[in-house]
Formats: structure tokens, C-alpha cells, sequence
């Protein structure tokens, strides 16, 4: 059964809160919908927490299309495009500056998001129309749709102006950056209240919120990106032993979700979409367009009548694929290569690789532009590599390896489970492990990152030939991304503790 909370009737009401604008700054929220006709019940106050995960799940910047994929998944040297148009490609081939800056749809949407949320805590407060159950629900969930916001807004941009009350836009307007350290510590507490709050798993129909266990997934997160081994390996094994979710023993099966079913245990947060009416976008990046393919284009008639007898297409965008380096790379025994990388389909060689986890050729269920697929965000193979990675950190690779070697029994057969490596060869092995089981999966920049190896990664990396000029262009302040110069007019105290702009100007 679909996600009840992302269907538009359930949420058309608290979209009204949204701001409707091309920034947050530019109109004042509150004046969407009076105070005084709002808030009067758990269900409003539900619908506006709805609207919230809306702006998440809908926004183009965010997790629709490949809004948050570019700041994680392109420039690495997994993902490339194969042409220079579309979505993807400044962030590919390091082109971004302060006047090409495609990334202020992604500041001022999470913005949006923080304001909202902050608006919403405000009016919970002492509201006797809410209930217990309901004050404690809203309040977990909107901590961390905040904490979320936050996680991103830090990882892209580092300092941020930050607020944790539902101020006026002309307070906001004066905001300088503060220091993501602080932010990460404070969310970092805001989510362990959360997980207090929140229950430890929801019926099938409300599977898209956030329960115990996704808020601890970014708590976890927050540690990781913070280097904070002793945090990160005590939430990822708290999750890994009391939470819900398990491993699946087949890789494929995570992904091969559609038509249904839908859910599976090892997936921690997904986003739930619905043909007709939330529709999913992102799919078509992934999905081949068929006046690329095949390789040999006398066959592309045939291979057209083929795909059509299934009721398939080759009618996507093709623009996220697999970059040389891992198809040259990605080892050919590992059952995961399958699903990451394929070069024929059908019988037909193809001109380009793709990644048959993240396409949908469905053409009856799933249309162009029209997808209802979920979009996994977090899941548990994550968590045990998060694990294995924090235990090495700490005490080597002794206690490791149960981790590790738990991800890789359904990567190999017969299983081939690592054993006698030192700190530094483990260390090695789990930057392995993470790229081949999470290919695709918008970790791979965020990893390079918090590893200190962006630079030497793309520099050393085989990109299609058009986009080998990331050898070139990408710098050491490359690892976060400038402001959007149109907030600077908006917001001049923005560039008062930075006036480099992280290194852009």
C-alpha cells in the first residue's frame, strides 16, 4: 500500500505553508496562513508536518531529479554524464563559480524547510489542542527534518547562517554564518531527543516518516562526517542490534522494488512516490534514452520492437552513468557488478554503461516524468560498513571484520571474507567496500570528503572524454561549494566571516 502521507489530498492543506518563492527571504512565511485558524488539532498539525516531508520529496533541488544527488554523487569517480547537457555536468567537470552557480535552488528550499520547521515547534509549544501522543510525534519528527536540513546545508556549504526559532524574515536577513561545529553538536542533540519521541517502526502505510531508527541513522551520520569514531560505531551498532531492519541475502532484491513490493528490511528511509499523483523524477537520469543505444545503431529498430514486446523503454535521459574507471575496475566476480554496471541488454551491446539498480524501463507502471519507484536515502549495509569503519578507527581491524565480512557473504560466491589485514589495509578495503555496494547511492563525494581524497581521487580518475577537464579545474576549495551570489545582495552579513566564499572568490 502506498505511503498515505505523501498523497496529495493528505497534504494539499499543508503545502499552503510553503513558501512559494525563489528565496526564503524574498516573503514571509507566516504570512501564508494565520496562526489563529492553524494548529487546532493533531491533524492539522500532522498536515503540516506532511508539508514539510513534501518540500523534501518534491523539490527538484532536493530529492526529486538529482537535486542533492549532484552535490554527492557527481564528481567522483563512479558517476559521470555522457553528454554535456542536462543536470549533473558543472558539478562533473568542476565548472561551478560564483556567476555559474546552479545550487541556489538547493540553499533556499532547505531554508524553506528550516523556517517551517521552526514555525511548527513554535506553535506545538504549550497548544492545548494537541495531544500528548501528537505533541510528542510532531516534535520528534521536526527535530529531525530539521537535523536534516542542517546536514545538508553543512556539508555543502559548511558555515551557515543558523536559527532555531521561528524568526521574523528581516531577522533572518541579517544572519551572518555560524560554525558548523556548532550546528552539527546541536543537532547531534536534537537527535537523540528525537529518537525518544519517535516510535521504533510504523505500519506499512506510514513507512516514509521518520521513526527511531532513521533519526539514529543521522545521528550516526552527523558522527561520521565529523570523525567522531567512538559515536559513530556505538549508534551504527545500536542500529545494527535493536532496530528492525536486516540484511537482505540477495543485493539485487534491495532495489528490484517496483511495481511491489514496495518495503524490505534492510531499507532504513526511503521516500515513498506515487504514479498520477507525487510522481518521481529522478529515475529518468538513470534510464537509458534509446537514440543512444544500442551501440550498433542499424539494430536500433530491432532492439525497439524487443523492448516494446516487454512493455519496456529505452526512454530516459541516460545522463547518470557509470565513468570508465568502473568499468574497467568493478571486480568481475562481485555479484553486485550486475546491478552497477551493465553493457548490453538483450543481446545488444550498448554504446554506454548504466546502472540497472536505479533504472526503471517499465513503460506501463512507470512512465517518463511519471514514476512512482521510492527513492531508497538510507539502508542497513550502510550502517555495518559505517561500523566496520569506525572499530578499525579505534581498535584496529580485530572486531572489524564481523562487519564488514557481513555486507560482503552476498557480494561473492563462493564467499570471500577479508581476514589479516593491517589498520591501514582495512582502511583501504572499506573505501573499497562502500564504493561497490553503495554505488549510485549519493555517498561516494561526502566519502571522498571526510577521507581527505577528493582532489587525488579525480585527478587519478578515467571520466568520458568529455569530462576529463575535472582533472584540471578541480581545486583543493573544491570541497564545498560557494553561496549563491544572489544571497549576498539579499544578505550582505553572509560574506562578513568569509569573504572568500569558501575559497571561490
Amino acid at each position: 500500500m502506498k505511503n498515505n502521507i505523501f498523497r496529495i489530498r493528505s497534504i494539499f492543506f499543508a503545502i499552503l505553508l510553503l513558501v512559494g518563492c525563489d528565496s526564503f527571504l524574498e516573503e514571509e512565511p507566516r504570512a501564508k496562513i494565520s496562526p489563529n485558524n492553524f494548529y487546532n488539532s493533531d491533524a492539522e498539525v500532522k498536515s503540516a508536518v506532511n508539508g514539510i516531508y513534501t518540500t523534501y520529496f518534491l523539490s527538484g533541488s532536493l530529492y526529486n531529479v538529482v537535486g542533492l544527488s549532484r552535490f554527492y554523487m557527481f564528481g567522483t569517480d563512479l558517476i559521470n554524464p555522457n553528454r554535456l547537457g542536462g543536470e549533473g555536468k558543472d558539478f562533473s567537470a568542476y565548472a561551478i563559480t560564483e556567476g555559474n552557480n546552479p545550487t541556489r535552488g538547493t540553499w533556499t528550499d532547505l531554508y524553506r524547510v528550516l523556517q517551517d520547521c521552526n514555525i511548527v515547534l513554535d506553535k506545538i509549544e504549550g497548544n492545548e489542542n494537541i495531544s500528548e501522543d501528537g505533541y510528542k510525534q510532531t516534535r520528534g519528527e521536526i527535530l529531525f527534518l530539521r537535523a536534516l536540513a542542517y546536514f545538508h546545508l553543512t556539508n555543502i556549504w559548511g558555515d551557515v547562517p543558523y536559527y532555531r526559532d521561528a524568526l521574523s524574515i528581516d531577522e533572518v536577513s541579517v544572519l551572518g554564518r555560524f560554525d558548523k561545529n556548532q550546528i552539527q553538536l546541536d543537532m547531534i542533540e536534537d537527535l537523540k531527543e528525537a529518537q525518544t519521541l519517535l516510535p521504533h517502526q510504523y505500519p506499512d502505510v506510514e513507512r516514509g516518516r521518520a521513526d527511531k531508527w532513521v533519526a539514529a541513522t543521522l545521528q550516526a551520520k552527523f558522527h561520521m562526517v565529523r570523525s567522531e569514531w567512538q559515536g559513530m560505531r556505538d549508534k551504527s551498532i545500536e542500529i545494527i542490534n535493536s532496530s528492525w531492519h536486516n540484511l537482505l541475502d540477495d543485493y539485487g532484491a534491495i532495489f528490484n522494488d517496483f511495481p511491489l513490493p514496495e518495503y524490505n528490511d534492510e531499507i532504513i528511509w526511503q521516500l515513498d512516490y506515487v504514479k498520477d499523483l507525487a510522481q518521481q523524477r529522478r529515475t529518468d537520469f538513470f534510464t537509458p534514452r534509446i537514440r543512444d543505444e544500442p551501440k550498433n545503431t542499424k539494430d536500433r529498430n530491432a532492439l525497439k520492437a524487443e523492448l516494446a514486446s516487454r512493455n519496456e523503454g529505452f526512454t530516459g535521459y541516460g545522463l547518470a552513468i557509470p565513468t570508465p574507471e568502473v568499468v574497467n575496475t568493478f571486480p568481475l566476480d562481485d555479484l553486485r557488478r550486475p546491478w552497477n554496471v551493465t553493457t548490453s541488454y538483450l543481446g545488444y551491446e550498448l554504446k554506454w554503461p548504466y546502472m540497472p539498480k536505479l533504472w526503471n524501463l517499465d513503460q506501463i507502471n512507470s512512465p517518463r516524468s511519471n514514476h512512482g519507484d521510492n527513492t531508497i536515502i538510507w539502508r542497513l549495509a550502510d550502517i555495518y560498513l559505517m561500523a566496520a569503519e569506525a572499530e578499525n578507527e579505534l581498535n584496529g581491524p580485530d572486531n572489524a571484520y564481523q562487519y564488514i565480512n557481513r555486507v560482503r557473504e552476498r557480494a561473492f560466491e563462493p564467499d570471500k571474507p577479508l581476514a589479516g589485514l593491517s589498520q591501514e589495509e582495512f582502511r583501504l578495503a572499506i573505501r573499497d567496500e562502500r564504493k561497490w555496494e553503495l554505488m549510485g547511492e549519493d555517498h561516494r563525494r561526502l566519502d571522498l570528503v571526510r577521507w581527505g581524497i577528493l582532489l587525488e581521487t579525480v585527478k587519478n580518475t578515467e571520466y568520458n572524454a568529455t569530462f576529463m577537464v575535472a582533472h584540471e579545474n578541480i581545486q583543493p576549495h573544491h570541497v564545498m561549494f560557494p553561496i549563491p551570489i544572489q544571497e549576498f545582495d539579499l544578505n550582505p552579513a553572509l560574506l562578513e566571516s568569509d569573504p572568500t566564499n569558501n575559497g571561490y572568490r
